[in-house]
């Protein structure tokens, strides 16, 4: 009798808001795998921002397969190890540049619509809606954000318009959480804000976890970026397994772009590839129904590696944008404090002055000014 093949285990490294799709695939694959090989395939999933995740593999997180935000975020492990975790052509070996799911960018509101949101331009108003937003540095739905603010300015006036328009964003942001994740936890638990930008997908699932009575609606403003979130499998570390962790490395990797995987991210609020699967969920329709269009990074910025370069590197435009956001913050807060600290001793000075003034008998009354009182009084 032929003994039983041995498990394997595999580690999927992810980005937050992924982690209800992950669960569920990896159950669904386990068991076509299992029923195909006769091989267990099992799983450990790890879930934070898809930046924290993409150096947390490049300083020896073991991960051998990783599902990130964005393609600059799978090129950084790339680079780091100089291709010795994930191999240079990653994009090449799977469908679709191995693109394994798409989503856009929502604008999530309080219920009536308090702030009048209706698009884009409405978050850049002065002193207008306090905006909730994750922070950039930590995860891909921020840099995806900004992109989708950039795009729509930069089309309509160029790269001075869009810094322009991008600034006024962020001088209304009032808090950036770590992960798209913990900014729905901000913005529907702990109710900071006006408006939380985010996923669509993660607007999707999170109305559906807190129910309808929670439920709050979120507007896709057009046009708008197409968010296409690849994957890869970390050949340095899959090579130390045997073969049969491998292969199951592969065939999972594939299984994600079969029509009954597109059409489970579909059921948790991403957007199948139409080209893999034709079931589209009802967000998808909406949307199209409503004339929501959408536009690449390849297409409108000149491609992954361009703007990453001019936008996101030390240094570029993000990092411009928060410094001089940032800088003129801190400079009225310094104003705002020294400014309470004047009126603070003038008031002291007043009680003082005016109390020393009218004790001395001889003029002066309470109402003078320091200097006064001090002359008359003394």
């Amino acid at each position: 009798m032929a003994r039983p093949a041995e498990p394997v285990t595999l580690t999927l490294a992810s980005f937050a808001v992924t982690k209800q799709a992950y669960v569920r695939l990896t159950r669904l694959f386990r068991e076509r795998h299992r029923r195909a090989t006769g091989v267990d395939v099992r799983f450990r999933l790890a879930f934070a921002g898809s930046s924290v995740q993409a150096r947390a593999v490049s300083d020896g997180l073991p991960a051998d397969v990783v599902a990130l935000a964005m393609p600059p975020d799978i090129e950084r492990i790339v680079q780091a190890a100089r291709g010795a975790l994930v191999r240079p052509g990653w994009r090449a070996r799977y469908p679709n540049h191995s693109v394994v799911c798409e989503t856009t960018v929502a604008v999530v509101v309080r219920r009536g619509n308090p702030t009048g949101f209706s698009g884009w331009e409405d978050l850049a108003r002065p002193n207008g809606a306090r905006i909730v937003v994750a922070n950039p540095k930590t995860a891909g739905v921020a840099r995806w954000i900004f992109l989708a603010l950039w795009g729509h300015r930069m089309r309509r006036g160029g790269d001075a318009a869009a810094r322009d328009y991008v600034t006024r964003v962020f001088d209304n942001v009032v808090v950036q959480p770590r992960d798209a994740r913990e900014a729905s936890d901000v913005f529907y638990r702990q109710r900071v804000g006006d408006v939380l930008l985010t996923y669509e997908n993660e607007a999707v699932l999170t109305n559906a976890v807190v129910g309808e009575d929670k439920a709050l609606p979120y507007l896709v403003p057009s046009p708008n970026v197409r968010i296409e979130c690849p994957l890869a499998l970390v050949d340095g570390v899959l090579e130390k397994k045997p073969r049969a962790a491998r292969d199951a490395a592969d065939a999972f990797a594939r299984f994600l772009f079969s029509p009954e995987a597109q059409a489970e991210f579909g059921r948790v609020g991403f957007r199948p590839n139409p080209n893999l699967s034709r079931e589209l969920p009802e967000h998808v329709r909406e949307s199209r129904s409503a004339g929501v269009r959408l536009w690449s990074v390849d297409g409108a910025l000149g491609g992954w590696p361009e703007a990453q370069r001019a936008l996101f590197d030390p240094g570029a435009v993000l990092d411009q944008i928060q410094s001089d956001v940032g800088g003129r913050r801190m400079e009225a807060q310094r104003a705002a404090a020294s400014a309470a600290s004047a009126a603070r001793w003038e008031g002291v000075g007043r009680a003082l002055f005016g109390w020393m003034g009218g004790g001395g008998g001889g003029g002066g009354g309470g109402g003078g000014t320091p200097a006064a009182a001090a002359a008359g009084g003394v």
